[in-house]
């Protein structure tokens, strides 16, 4: 490994592709989980709120891929401390506690939450 790829240049460089990816990336995900809660007629507000919170942690697997390919695994903290180093520009959306699987997992079980509350709200209702 060169030390340019552990360079700032190429953090940026990274960093700005995980940004553009994050829209697609949402996206992609939580249409599945967007097309059952509708069939399921969930209200609009659980069923948005849901599908980004179970999203997010497909994206962020995604993303975290993304960087262990640009760096390797044995460099990827570099870039993770750098990301530390910029918590209000480059390292807003992507902070270390994101890339934890007990965090991702959390973010799960939330979305599955709203998807119950929604349609236990809707047997109710009925």
């Amino acid at each position: 490994m060169t030390e340019s790829e552990l360079s700032e240049k190429n953090f940026k460089r990274i960093s700005i592709i995980n940004w553009l990816l994050c829209l697609p990336l949402i996206m992609f995900f939580a249409w599945p989980y967007l097309y059952v809660a509708q069939f399921m007629e969930i209200e609009n507000i659980l069923c948005y709120t849901g599908a980004l919170f179970f999203a997010v942690p497909f994206m962020i697997t995604i993303l975290h891929g993304h960087v262990t390919m640009a760096i390797g695994e044995a460099h990827r903290h570099h870039y993770y401390n750098w990301l530390g180093r910029q918590p209000l520009t480059y390292g807003l959306l992507f902070h270390s506690v994101m890339m934890r699987t007990r965090f991702r997992l959390v973010l799960v079980i939330i979305s599955v939450a709203f998807f119950l509350i929604g349609y236990l709200d809707g047997l109710l209702l009925k």
